[in-house]
């Protein structure tokens, strides 16, 4: 009689842990180690890396490099949030650190996730529909979103900035801007915003939506060039602008907007004859690649280079110099230590499985890279 009843007791145990595991299965973190040298005067302690996951996947995942350890941890949300049904959730757009707050955007699953910066345990979500980038901006959160569903529209209604509390996570204002938002840059208390319409297309929107912070209202809308989509502001707070094309006739292309002496508004003022999928500036170098795929040939054609943004010249047309980029499938995030000027790639590879993470010395030398989670992205360093 004793053994029957330990036998049931056991029996009961498995079976309760079976539903558990089928309910709601935690992929354990996986830890590579990376050899990379401590540097004990950094004020970099490490990053986290997003990966989108291939939408309608439910496949976004977060990943973290810690420099003092030199561990790089992969699926690092999942194991810190064990109860969160369901993870991430669904394409993660977006990544950034204000404070002591990490911020995830999750696109097709209508939610920003809050975690402490440090542990990477959630402390919150925000909801807003069709999510896509996040800036911050004293003390509070501004999150573009294309406010529709998800869905290919020639009817699709405009977008929306919403503005958050970063204390409370509670949504305070939100202003109409252009159709389908992407990107936002703030320089002198305003935020230009890249409008690309991309829901409509062939009828891409074309213009940067321009919000007076103060009272946070749009004020202006500026003619650029269609299906914008990057927005990033150098040293000299000049805007660079990236418009993706119709992927057909119209090509990529980038765009300068600054003040001219005398002027208070943005314009236009150059157009740089590079196709430019996405950029990041450190000191007066402006790293660029492009991935622009035309539906007339059925391929992508691939580029790297560097811009003086003071100047607006092409002075490389490779920042990566050993050859390597021959590795790399479809580049698909770029990002710059901000102190020693490592290069980081990210690359999508079919978009279906693991992709990789590639790190560049400042001059374009391979130092390692690492497996990460599917369409790795977006990366923020996370200061010590």
């Amino acid at each position: 009689m004793k053994q029957h009843i330990i036998f049931l007791y056991f029996l009961s145990l498995l079976l309760a842990i079976t539903s558990c595991r089928e309910d709601e299965l935690v992929v354990p973190t996986e830890y590579d180690i990376i050899p990379e040298k401590p540097d004990s005067d950094s004020q970099i302690r490490g990053f986290y890396l997003v990966n989108e996951g291939n939408m309608g996947s439910n496949k976004c995942t977060l990943d973290y490099f810690d420099y003092m350890t030199g561990l790089y941890a992969r699926n690092f949300y999942a194991e810190r949030n064990p109860d969160v049904i369901k993870e991430l959730g669904d394409v993660g757009n977006d990544i950034g650190i204000y404070g002591s707050k990490l911020y995830v955007v999750v696109n097709c699953s209508h939610k920003v996730e809050v975690m402490d910066a440090h542990t990477g345990i959630r402390c919150g979500q925000i909801d807003i529909p069709n999510c896509r980038y996040i800036r911050f901006y004293r003390g509070k959160a501004y999150i573009s979103s294309y406010v529709g569903p998800v869905l290919i529209d020639p009817d699709a209604p405009k977008g929306a900035v919403y503005q958050v509390d970063t204390l409370s996570l509670a949504v305070t204002a939100k202003v109409t801007v252009g159709y389908q938002p992407e990107e936002m840059e703030i320089v002198d208390d305003y935020m230009y915003v890249a409008n690309s319409g991309g829901y409509r297309a062939p009828n891409y929107d074309n213009t940067v939506s321009v919000i007076q912070m103060i009272d946070f209202k749009q004020v202006q809308q500026i003619p650029v060039g269609i299906n914008l989509h990057r927005i990033k502001k150098d040293s000299d707070s000049k805007l660079w602008i990236t418009s993706r094309g119709d992927y057909q006739s119209i090509p990529s292309r980038l765009f300068v907007m600054s003040k001219k002496p005398g002027y208070n508004k943005m314009v236009v003022t150059d157009t740089i004859n590079v196709a430019c999928s996405n950029l990041a500036i450190r000191g007066d170098s402006l790293y660029y690649y492009a991935t622009e795929w035309n539906n007339y040939t059925g391929s992508n054609t691939i580029s790297y280079g560097i811009i003086d943004t003071r100047t607006k010249k092409v002075v490389s047309t490779n920042f990566i110099t050993d050859g390597t980029e021959k590795e790399i499938t479809i580049p698909y995030g770029i990002a710059i230590h901000p102190e020693n000027g490592d290069i980081f790639i990210t690359d999508a590879k079919n978009y279906v499985s693991s992709g990789t993470l590639y790190c560049f010395t400042s001059d374009g030398r391979k130092k390692w890279s690492v497996r990460t989670g599917d369409i790795p992205a977006h990366l923020t360093f996370l200061p010590k």
